[in-house]
């Protein structure tokens, strides 16, 4: 069985938003050699999910994690996401799209957030 992953995030209209996500897919497809990592967005960048999904098909995957990266749960995670997930789901029936959590909900990721936060504060 081969396997994709998907980071999802937001999007926005400066391009520059996206380098910080694009650093992340490259630190991820590093650790992980000959995983196909990609990364696709909520709205306005691209790839959408739909298309994410589709590229990583044609590749052979056949399971496909999607990680959000966002801070928390919010509507879109909670809410818009699963409805796309579900739908990308139905134009790939033999395809297992799992989807986490958003990544700021995990211990690690705020312990990351809170060192680089303290950094600059004197001892």
């Amino acid at each position: 069985m081969s396997a994709g992953l998907i980071l999802f995030a937001h999007g926005a209209r400066d391009e520059r938003w996206a380098e910080p996500f694009e650093r992340l897919r490259d630190k991820v497809a590093a650790a992980r050699p000959g995983a196909h990592v990609r990364l696709a967005f909520l709205e306005i960048m691209r790839p959408d999910l739909g298309a994410a999904v589709t590229e990583l098909v044609s590749l052979g995957c056949n399971a496909v994690q999607i990680a959000p990266v966002f801070l928390g749960q919010g509507g879109h995670v909670r809410r818009d996401l699963p409805e796309l997930v579900r739908a990308v789901g139905a134009q790939h029936r033999g395809v297992t799209l799992i989807l986490t959590q958003a990544v700021g909900e995990d211990e690690r990721v705020l312990d990351a957030i809170a060192a680089v936060c303290l950094a600059g504060l004197p001892a």
